[in-house]
């Protein structure tokens, strides 16, 4: 016969297991604080970087060197051109014309006469300085568009002349990102009847003092 449980004396269930202590937080393998130097090294790192960042952006902003190059309003007024009053008469007035002067191109021209004012040599000089882009490759896109050229060595980085025998001729010179253009040629006049007469200046030769000149006016034109 089953019994009651209340009378074998005990409820006939067992009580509730008793609960586990929860186990001690660990750290997570792999897992250390780091050391102080470590993170001043980084931060040195992070430093040095930065600052070699800004560096080279700051030499993009600046652009290319211009290689001692400075803008000039007249290159007339600094070019003194002896050697070329010695061949074609005393130097008697010069003009220029207004300067294109912007952030990426500075131009500069103007004209020098020698001998009489109504009838001497002209001397023309084009002043081009580049501040952004390299005038290389048009450099010489041009130089080779005109006509009989010459190559004149030791002027600039190199140069060109256009020679028009007694008419005179046209020296062209890059020299880093500086160009540099001095036209010589005759001057013609017409009297009151429009009869146009032709000057007896014969301008053949004429590129030995102009080279001369020119590698002064390139010395001028960096002070």
């Amino acid at each position: 016969m089953i019994s009651e449980p209340e009378l074998d004396g005990g409820s006939g269930f067992e009580g509730p297991a008793p609960l586990a202590e929860p186990p001690a937080p660990t750290r997570p393998a792999g897992r250390r604080r780091p050391w102080p130097w470590a993170l001043g090294g980084a931060l040195a790192a992070s430093l040095v970087w930065g600052a070699g960042l800004y560096a080279y952006e700051q030499r993009e902003d600046a652009g290319p060197d211009l290689g001692g190059y400075k803008p000039v309003e007249d290159p007339c007024a600094v070019a003194e051109l002896p050697a070329l009053a010695g061949a074609l008469g005393k130097r008697s007035q010069s003009a220029g014309s207004p300067v294109l002067s912007e952030p990426a191109l500075h131009v500069a021209h103007c004209t020098v006469t020698f001998g009489p004012a109504e009838s001497g040599p002209e001397v023309s000089i084009t002043y081009t300085l580049h501040k952004v882009t390299d005038p290389g490759p048009e450099f010489d896109a041009r130089a080779l568009d005109q006509g009989s050229i010459r190559t004149i060595d030791g002027l600039g980085e190199r140069a060109f002349f256009d020679d028009r025998g007694e008419e005179g001729g046209l020296l062209r010179i890059l020299d880093g990102q500086a160009e540099v253009d001095i036209d010589v040629s005759r001057q013609y006049s017409a009297d009151a009847d429009g009869t146009v007469e032709v000057p007896d200046t014969d301008l053949s030769g004429i590129e030995v003092p102009l080279t001369q000149d020119a590698l002064a006016l390139l010395a001028a034109l960096k002070k």
